[in-house]
């Protein structure tokens, strides 16, 4: 499983967003990724995915689908996610 946060670095979110990203990595030494919509890289993701609030974390499958996608804050509690990435 992926975890994604498309968010913008220099955005009033963004603190929270680090903080999230922290903690997540920290108690499940999985790596969350981030990526910025105002890259082509995440100018792409976010019109494939319908990303178009931010910031949006989503939990993808190996094989690239969305399993869940939580958009805006307040941001999702870090148990409901890892309940989607830790087996």
């Amino acid at each position: 499983m992926r975890v994604i946060i498309v968010f913008k670095e220099f955005s009033d979110h963004a603190r929270e967003v680090f903080e999230w990203q922290e903690e997540f990595e920290r108690r499940t030494g999985r790596e969350a990724e981030t990526l910025n919509p105002e890259t082509k890289e995440g100018e792409g993701f976010c019109m494939a995915h319908g990303v178009m609030e931010y910031p949006t974390i989503l939990v993808m499958a190996e094989d690239g689908k969305v399993l869940e996608e939580w958009r805006g804050t307040p941001l999702p509690q870090i148990d409901t996610v890892m309940s989607y990435v830790v087996n």
